[in-house]
């Protein structure tokens, strides 16, 4: 039942657990004295935490439900995800709603992160913005920011139009059940035309406000700052009928955005809260790592004792880095949390592991004709969690059936003399993003053992770099082309030659009329179009003279080994062997591949 996912909740009884998981009760009562609990009826209430690790011992995966019954619900303030295709403005927008400018500081001038923080409006609203990076590499970390969002802002350009990353963020909110908001961006432009923008949005299926549906569109320009009141106002009004809710009160659901390793103070994590209050002190499990947080703070970097809902802060206390996208399980005691993090760990693993023995490609047929293909390990470090999964993805998506992308190792942080070893000891390159350079120790360590590091910042170099290197290691297919054709023009017969000179012996008198004919080349014969025969070249001479090869305009006499049957007009093609390799190829939106 691997497949399986059941909802659990907090006061659980085991005849309910074993109706769900299909188990008998004495079956599960035995888990219950393994995980350190004491039996009693059928029906006592169970800890959520208990039910886990339950469920997880019976094999069967588990959604946590919360429930609100008898807590106070206060209004919070809404989620705002701010999603778009690469270079249409998102985060200049957010520049202008926070008066800052982060996209002057960002490498290339785009976005490679998923980032949180509130702006306060002049309206004395507060409003918490994430945003999303638009290149297609970064397709994960924009499903993660549709599924944790209330409101989804549409950034398209007015002068580009809807474009590939567009109508997938569009996709990301349909799938996430979450409302859409349009902002027209760069209206400021001469070339803008919001009325283009609006017709291509109502084609792909979005019902706008002006053609009778319910999703608002706003006209703005991030440079000139119009429209920003409006956009505020469009976000606010779309807040108060979706009347956003949350209790303050209760242990915290709450959700990572991000994750990155710090020198000094270990694993940070960025997180949300949905739901109730996260507090320093309390005990933590986030995904497969457990610990107790230290340190609370809010986007500024200010010291925070408690984090509430739609608050985002960054975090520290974890025993390990947690994955972009984990929830946050808030738990009573050190002992609890150990016991549902190694529980996690293992399932992880066990996943994992059933992974690669699906990914396995079933062994060929010895018959059949299969394309050389070698093995590119690669090691990967960035910088934070995210970006390690984006560029993962990317590179994965490189593989081809000359080249398979082997993922061996990835990691957050600095390239250390680690990441050097595990690279000699697999013939790995080590690719680092948006991370400092390497100690000059561990770069004179990889040069002795001819280890390739590639360190970049913005991702259209990375993945271009890679893909021609990949192109360089692809072994490549032969290929017959045709280097040369030479006319028929008039026959030449060699008679009374001797048995052991091959006996008669008929000579094409040919003119080369394209490229060039080779003597160590195969010879193709075609008359009216069709190939008669094939084969390799006997004689080649020019002017009487032996010569290896006849350039285009020039004329020779051609012999073929076993062919005499030619005819004045008859095609002779030379053909010869090429190495073809793979090509790199990069769309206008981001995305890549290697075509074989």
């Amino acid at each position: 039942m691997p497949d399986r996912t059941i909802n659990i909740f907090e006061g659980m009884t085991i005849s309910e657990l074993a109706k769900r998981t299909g188990r008998s009760i004495p079956f599960l009562e035995e888990i219950l004295v393994n995980v350190g609990e004491e039996v009693g009826s059928d029906f006592d209430p169970v800890s959520i935490d208990v039910v886990e690790l339950i469920a997880m011992e019976v094999g069967v995966n588990v959604k946590r439900l919360h429930s609100n019954e008898g807590a106070e619900l206060l209004p919070r303030p809404p989620v705002v995800t701010v999603m778009g295709h690469v270079d249409h403005g998102k985060t200049s927008l957010l520049d202008a709603l926070r008066q800052t400018s982060v996209a002057a500081k960002e490498a290339g001038g785009i976005t490679q992160h998923l980032g949180a923080f509130v702006v306060d409006m002049p309206s004395g609203a507060s409003i918490t913005f994430l945003d999303t990076p638009g290149h297609a590499a970064f397709s994960a970390m924009r499903a993660r920011g549709a599924a944790v969002t209330d409101i989804v802002v549409l950034v398209v350009a007015a002068d580009d139009g809807v474009m590939p990353q567009t109508l997938e963020a569009m996709a990301h909110a349909k799938a996430a059940n979450v409302p859409v908001v349009v902002a027209v961006n760069k209206c400021d432009k001469p070339a803008a035309d919001p009325e283009r923008v609006r017709i291509q949005l109502g084609s792909e299926g979005l019902l706008l406000e002006d053609m009778g549906g319910d999703v608002q569109v706003v006209e703005v320009s991030a440079v000139t700052k119009a429209g920003l009141d409006k956009l505020e106002e469009a976000l606010l009004l779309q807040a108060e009928l979706m009347d956003l809710k949350a209790r303050i009160d209760g242990p915290a659901q709450a959700y990572v955005v991000e994750a990155r390793l710090d020198r000094g103070r270990g694993p940070m994590a960025t997180a949300i809260v949905k739901a109730g209050t996260l507090m320093c002190g309390q005990y933590v499990v986030v995904g497969a790592e457990w610990g107790k947080i230290r340190t609370i703070r809010d986007m500024l970097g200010k010291v925070k004792d408690k984090a509430l809902p739609s608050m985002p802060f960054e975090f520290e206390g974890l025993r390990g880095l947690p994955m972009a996208g984990d929830d946050i399980t808030v738990v009573d005691s050190e002992e609890r949390a150990r016991m549902l993090s190694e529980g996690r760990g293992k399932k992880l693993e066990k996943n994992r592991l059933k992974k690669i023995g699906e990914g396995r490609i079933e062994t060929p047929d010895e018959s059949e004709d299969v394309p050389e293909r070698v093995e590119l390990p690669i090691i990967v470090k960035a910088d934070v969690q995210g970006t390690v999964q984006a560029v993962t993805d990317a590179l994965k998506s490189l593989n081809s059936p000359q080249v398979f992308v082997n993922i061996v190792h990835v990691g957050v942080g600095v390239i250390s003399q680690s990441d050097v070893d595990l690279a000699q000891a697999c013939g790995a390159c080590i690719v680092g993003f948006n991370i400092r350079s390497p100690p000059s120790s561990v770069t004179q360590l990889a040069n002795r053992a001819s280890i390739q590091i590639k360190v970049h910042r913005v991702i259209y170099h990375l993945l271009e770099d890679l893909g021609n290197f990949i192109v360089d290691k692809a072994p490549g297919t032969l290929e017959t082309q045709v280097a040369g054709e030479a006319q028929v023009l008039s026959i030449f017969e060699l008679k009374g030659r001797t048995k052991s000179q091959g006996g008669d012996m008929k000579i094409a008198g040919c003119r080369v009329t394209d490229g060039r004919v080779t003597k160590v080349s195969t010879m193709r014969l075609l008359r009216s179009g069709e190939v008669i025969f094939e084969g390799s070249c006997r004689s080649l001479k020019r002017e009487k003279q032996d010569v290896d090869a006849v350039g285009k305009g020039n004329e020779c006499g051609l012999a073929i080994d076993a062919y005499n049957d030619f005819q004045i007009g008859d095609v002779i093609q030379c053909l010869e062997q090429v190495k073809r390799k793979p090509k790199f190829v990069s769309s206008e939106s981001g995305s890549v591949r290697i075509e074989c």
